[in-house]
Parts: structure tokens; C-alpha cells; sequence
């Protein structure tokens, strides 16, 4: 499967404790297209959870879109879900940073 993530990873929240990563894909993203992602190096060790949306229109049109994930290792995958093709996607990642000993995932 193509990997759509041609786009950006930002950390949103990277001192907060539980991190917040922003993911966007190019608006080639189709549905089944998955993006790799190695949680270590934004100082990330635990998946927590994911929230994604599709831009129907570019830049508007947003509706709230559920892939599928899969972690091996420090590397999560993210499966485009929906039924569309060529749309924007980004997706809010929730992980566990290096310094949160004291925090477990739920």
C-alpha cells in the first residue's frame, strides 16, 4: 500500500505529558493508504489514541473520518479509513512520552 504521508508531523503538545502529534497527508491520500510513523522520534513510547477527519474539500467540508492502527515496536500505522480517495486527511495522535514512568495507557 502507498504510504500517503508526504504531508507533516507536528508535536502539539510536547511537554504536556501525554503528547499530542499532528499528522496531514497531501490531498493524493486515498482510503487504505497507510503512513508509518516511529512513535521514538518525537519522544513518544505508548500509542494512546488517534482522532482523524477528511477534508472533502480542500481546506473545508471536514468530517470526522476512524482509521485503523497497528504499533510494532516504537512504529505506529495508520490505515486511511473512509471511502474516498484523493482527500486530505489529518489525524491527532495521542501517545506517552519518554518521561511519563509514572502515567500507563489505558
Amino acid at each position: 500500500m502507498a504510504d500517503a504521508l508526504t504531508g507533516t508531523v507536528t508535536e502539539i503538545s510536547p511537554a504536556l505529558g501525554l503528547k499530542m502529534l499532528l499528522v496531514t497527508t497531501v490531498a493524493t491520500a486515498d482510503d487504505t493508504d497507510t503512513i508509518a510513523i516511529d512513535l521514538s522520534d518525537h519522544g513518544c513510547t505508548t500509542f494512546v489514541g488517534i482522532i482523524g477527519w477528511q477534508h472533502g474539500t480542500l481546506g473545508s467540508a471536514v468530517t470526522q473520518e476512524d482509521p485503523t492502527t497497528t504499533v510494532s515496536g516504537t512504529t505506529l500505522t495508520i490505515t486511511i479509513g473512509g471511502s474516498t480517495d484523493d482527500k486530505v486527511r489529518a489525524f491527532i495522535v495521542f501517545a506517552l512520552g519518554r518521561d511519563d514512568a509514572n502515567i500507563t495507557a489505558p
